[in-house]
């Protein structure tokens, strides 16, 4: 994934979940900014902080330029929340994400496909008729190169969770897959503080046959490379970086 037109910039305030303003570094204008997560990030955007815009203008949005990633001491972490999705993507089509247990051959696959009360980010179907849903999730929570989340209660990703362990028990090859948009990383798990039933969740469909996988990336302003596999352990005890903040 490649960004045609990344101006740096500092950040320095958040007004909501969508909006923040920045100075741009090469002419020192203030500008208003669509923040392109709606996850907390207070550990990555404070006032100072290095930012990559993707300058996008156009008469129908409200802002000329998206935030799509933010330094945090020497890492890049990518929070476009687009993006995990579309290397998901080309990641199962490529053979780069390889799915445990899917028998055969990847023979289709399909994006935004509903299944009872949910809608999976992705639907494949092997050449043995095999059938599996992805559920995609990007991740940006780091603290000491352990990977988290989610960084904010998600009703929508217990619901996913949920799900797809109903899937898997009427048949279907059910998975969720961490897409980590920063590169250091030495275990993914599920932030359990933040939302315990979350991880009450992951426990039981993990037990029942749903499998989770974590896949990072290289992270630059201007590009993002799904990079390998990393373990995810449910049970890792996560410090949240913003808690100590707080």
């Amino acid at each position: 994934m490649k960004y045609e037109n990344i101006q740096m910039a500092y950040f320095i305030r958040r007004d909501n979940r969508f909006i923040c303003h920045c100075q741009l570094i090469n002419n020192k204008k203030i500008v208003t900014v669509h923040v392109k997560n709606t996850g907390r990030g207070k550990e990555i955007l404070i006032t100072g902080a290095l930012v990559a815009l993707n300058y996008q203008p156009s008469p129908k949005r409200k802002t000329a330029y998206d935030l799509v990633a933010v330094k945090k001491e020497t890492m890049w972490i990518n929070i476009d929340s687009q993006l995990p999705n579309q290397l998901a993507y080309d990641g199962i089509l490529s053979g780069k994400i390889v799915l445990p247990h899917f028998p055969g051959q990847l023979l289709s696959l399909k994006r935004e496909v509903t299944y009872g009360n949910s809608k999976f980010d992705l639907f494949a179907i092997s050449d043995t008729g095999a059938k599996a849903f992805i559920e995609v999730k990007g991740m940006t929570l780091e603290n000491k190169e352990i990977g988290a989340f989610p960084d904010a209660p998600t009703v929508r990703g217990l619901k996913h969770v949920n799900e797809l362990q109903v899937a898997y028990d009427a048949g279907y090859f059910s998975y969720v897959l961490f897409i980590v948009q920063f590169e250091k990383i030495r275990l993914a798990t599920i932030h359990n503080a933040m939302q315990p039933q979350l991880a009450t969740s992951f426990a039981t469909a993990m037990a029942d046959g749903v499998e989770v996988l974590a896949y990072n990336c290289k992270v630059d302003p201007q590009e993002v490379t799904l990079k390998k596999q990393v373990p995810f352990d449910l049970t890792y005890p996560f410090v949240d970086p913003n808690a100590l903040a707080d």
